[in-house]
């Protein structure tokens, strides 16, 4: 196995490390937990100014700008000399920092997709693109650059439409569109809200002369799932596939929670299903991940949304300890450094959901009350992440600071789900002044 070091002197019996990029604070406490001692955790310096978490060790963390690449590395090969640490594998898992994982992964010679690669799942529309070319179904998209294009491509399609960033995350800026004034509208609206977030790193443009696009897809109709999955020698393994559950009420694409596991139609076997996610991941360029993907099941067609090269976040991670036993963080460090284990059969897994507890209006949070329902006995755990004092600002204007934690529970078989979930949160009161 090849381990890198700074640059300097070589160090005796240097102590391995997974470099651990761009992540939050509340995962480097998992990770520290699960995996003590294992990673170095290269930090945002904002993040970890904002953090309510604990620091880790001097030698254990560097915080710094991580949209500045060149100084980013000469930073962590001093880290690196200075405390006798040597990388024996990389990993990521946040969207914003895979593309200077890769490069970093390419200075050091450790495993990891190329920069190619990354960029090809980071940009929606290329992504779309490859696998048409690859004879795989999604939906027909297009950048448009003003509202005409934006109202001439729902005309093309027939509407309805989704207009987003090519480069963006989740339910962030993305607008289901109805009629030709709806694309005018919700068009200059993203194209406002990239101006605003010009210095996101999530929003740093993959053509930095051209700053952000924004695309049109078709929309399609159909049941959303997500699903987690190791490729490696030439073939696909799924570790994870829930439904998505979406909120009717809130802004459009808002997932309300997850059901794991999820059953797909009989119609995909597994063979049918592990080949399609090796075809979908090779198309992009990647050989060898542990990859998240979005996909519809539209009719008799699996239609692709997005894929990444990470596991997939949100409350996921928590449903999965739940649920099956099974550490996707820990997972993802021990794939890094090639030592993984086969993860438990699908069907060992506990029939769980996980619902997002979300503000309904914006203001300064006073309160978050998980007594009422934590006695309830569906439910197995309640994890609230926000603390007094915290500013909640509403979607379109901001999709983070709304999200106040989540809560995993068993649901009832005899009940609807998704009257389920608004029923325990209902039993949340949430005081905001």
């Amino acid at each position: 196995m090849n381990h890198s070091f700074g640059s300097g002197s070589p160090v005796s019996q240097p102590d391995l490390r997974i470099l651990v990029v761009g992540t939050t604070p509340d995962y480097i406490e998992w990770i520290q937990h699960s995996c003590p001692r294992q990673a170095l955790f290269f930090t945002d310096a904002k993040v970890r100014r904002a953090a309510t978490e604990g620091s880790p060790e001097p030698s254990d963390e560097l915080c710094c700008d991580l949209t500045d690449y060149r100084g980013a590395l000469g930073l962590l090969e001093k880290h690196l000399r200075i405390h006798g640490l040597a990388l024996e594998g990389i990993a990521c898992f946040d969207c914003e920092s895979m593309e200077l994982t890769a490069v970093l992964a390419e200075h050091f010679s450790l495993p990891y997709p190329s920069v190619k690669a990354v960029r090809n799942c980071r940009d929606k529309l290329t992504a779309k693109h490859l696998w048409l070319k690859h004879g795989l179904s999604t939906a027909p998209a297009a950048i448009v650059g003003s509202a005409d294009e934006a109202i001439d491509f729902f005309r093309t399609v027939g509407g309805p439409v989704v207009l987003k960033p090519t480069n963006g995350s989740g339910s962030e800026l993305v607008f289901e569109c109805t009629d030709a004034q709806a694309c005018a509208d919700r068009y200059d609206q993203i194209h406002k809200g990239l101006q605003e977030r010009c210095k996101h790193r999530l929003y740093r443009s993959l053509i930095p002369a051209v700053g952000p696009l924004i695309m049109a897809e078709g929309f399609i109709e159909g049941h959303e799932y997500s699903c987690d999955f190791i490729l490696q020698d030439g073939r696909a393994r799924v570790i994870r596939l829930a439904r998505k559950i979406k909120s009717p009420t809130e802004p459009f694409g808002t997932i309300l929670g997850y059901l794991l596991p999820a059953q797909l139609p009989v119609w995909v076997s597994e063979k049918r299903f592990n080949r399609l996610l090796y075809q979908c991941a090779a198309a992009l360029g990647l050989e060898r991940a542990v990859c998240m993907l979005d996909f519809i099941i539209s009719g008799d067609t699996i239609v692709l949304l997005e894929l990444a090269p990470r596991p997939g976040g949100d409350c996921l991670p928590f449903l999965l300890r739940c649920g099956y036993g099974l550490d996707i963080l820990k997972l993802q460090i021990d794939f890094s450094r090639q030592q993984i284990e086969p993860p438990p059969p699908l069907s060992s897994a506990k029939r769980l959901v996980g619902v997002r507890v979300l503000a309904r209006r914006s203001g300064t949070l006073r309160s978050v009350d998980v007594d009422t329902v934590a006695s309830d006995p569906r439910v197995m755990e309640i994890h609230v992440i926000q603390q007094p004092g915290h500013r909640i600002t509403l979607p379109p204007a901001d999709y983070e600071s709304w999200l106040l934690g989540h809560m995993i529970f068993a649901p009832d078989d005899s009940a609807d789900i998704h009257a389920q979930c608004n029923q325990l949160l209902d039993r949340i009161p949430v005081e905001v002044a």
